[in-house]
């Protein structure tokens, strides 16, 4: 619900057209529809509540109306607020809770999950502190560290999603670092969260020999691959754009998985870095 996003800014700006398009993410194999009325690409202007809560209370309400699952994506505590009193049932917030002193009180209070995202701070101006000596173990490191302050909050262990900001004050080395290393983030203890959409390290990935990188809307097939690297090493959820090419993506990625899982243990992988992916457990009230 946002003019400016990086990836499709104004294309479901109605709230009668974003309904549709979230019904039709679902009827494509969505298990859940995030809405969201702030952009957070680097360098987006921020809005003012009452805006952000026009564009985002009605969709909820609307989606929530016909038996969807709904997720708010916002910093705001009172956005978070009216969207769950109108029929979300988790809170995405991509500061984890520092945007907004109240944020954490009130997922507290109402019993939402909530998704903890590793955060440095508001991308105005560009990149913020995307400098890292180890970024897999850095992350790892804040992203507990907020998770046992939203925990000292009042936010029970199986309310909490960890995600770990996926080009929020990185660059594409860093964003394929983490990817790489997902049980890092598994080892937390909490359902992970993967948000690698359309985004920037993907255009790197695949940028021709000249360097120019496609558009956004062209990165899908790259999305559906890291989404099946994603469930394939245990991710609770993958925040995507193009839902029907990551669901058939994951659904292969399971189906291999359970062949695996059947075939006589002599015939199974072996040496290091071979792993079975476990899903990891959803938190109540979320799928």
């Amino acid at each position: 619900m946002t003019p400016d996003s990086f990836s499709d800014g104004g294309r479901w700006f109605d709230t009668t057209t974003a309904v549709k398009h979230g019904l039709d993410l679902v009827a494509q194999g969505a298990d859940l529809v995030d809405v969201g009325g702030e952009s957070t690409r680097p360098g987006a202007a921020r809005v003012d509540e009452a805006e952000e809560l026009r564009r985002v209370v009605p969709v909820v309400r609307g989606l929530a109306a016909e038996g969807v699952t709904v997720s708010v994506d916002t910093m705001r505590a009172r956005v978070a607020e009216q969207a769950l009193a109108v029929g979300a049932v988790l809170v995405n917030d991509v500061s984890g809770g520092l945007a907004d002193p109240d944020m954490i009180p009130v997922v507290a209070a109402t019993g939402a999950p909530f998704v903890v995202m590793h955060w440095r701070g508001f991308l105005e101006g560009g990149n913020v502190k995307g400098v890292y000596a180890d970024v897999v173990s850095e992350v790892a490191d804040e992203l507990h560290a907020r998770v046992e302050a939203v925990l000292a909050g009042g936010v029970a262990p199986d309310r909490v999603v960890v995600d770990p900001g996926l080009g929020f004050s990185k660059d594409a080395e860093h964003d394929l670092a983490l990817l790489a290393r997902l049980d890092s983030l598994l080892d937390l203890g909490h359902p992970v969260l993967v948000a690698a959409s359309r985004k920037r390290f993907l255009g790197r990935v695949l940028a021709g020999p000249e360097g120019a990188p496609p558009p956004a809307r062209e990165r899908d097939a790259a999305t559906a691959a890291v989404s099946a690297l994603a469930a394939h090493a245990g991710a609770w959820a993958v925040r995507v754009h193009e839902v029907r090419a990551t669901a058939d993506a994951v659904r292969v990625a399971r189906a291999v998985e359970q062949a695996r899982a059947a075939a006589p243990a002599a015939a199974a992988p072996t040496g290091d870095g071979v792993r079975a992916a476990q899903p990891a457990a959803s938190p109540e009230g979320a799928r």
